[in-house]
């Protein structure tokens, strides 16, 4: 089955900034979306960002909108997320995934990268 593997992530101060990658290996039948999620301390998974692979689209939740980006590496099934202005509310553990639909909910990704975390300091 389709592997995720993540890279990046650590510690930073308000106001800097980070870069987070997610590469794919093994069967791709079937996914069309990748996305970045995130687990704050003591707090549940939530979305962060989400890419159409064929359309190039992307979306991103409220609370980093204007701040993070999402990209990918031309025909292949890896994506990027640079952070930039961190603050300390963004503090998790960021996950990337993938699955076939165009939504935030994780129920709907089958396949999980291992997890980074981020460290944002006031």
């Amino acid at each position: 089955q389709m592997q995720l593997v993540q890279s990046g992530g650590g510690s930073v101060q308000a106001g800097g900034s980070l870069r987070l990658s997610c590469t794919a290996s093994g069967p791709t039948d079937g996914v069309y979306v990748m996305g970045w999620f995130r687990q704050p301390p003591g707090k549940a998974r939530e979305y962060v960002a989400l890419l159409n692979l064929s359309a190039g689209s992307t979306s991103y939740a409220d609370s980093v909108s204007g701040r993070f980006t999402m990209s990918r590496e031309n025909a292949k099934y890896s994506s990027y997320l640079q952070m930039n202005d961190l603050k300390p509310e963004d503090t998790a553990v960021y996950y990337c995934a993938a699955g076939p639909y165009y939504v935030s909910d994780t129920n709907d990704y089958p396949y999980w990268g291992q997890g980074t975390q981020v460290t944002v300091s006031s």
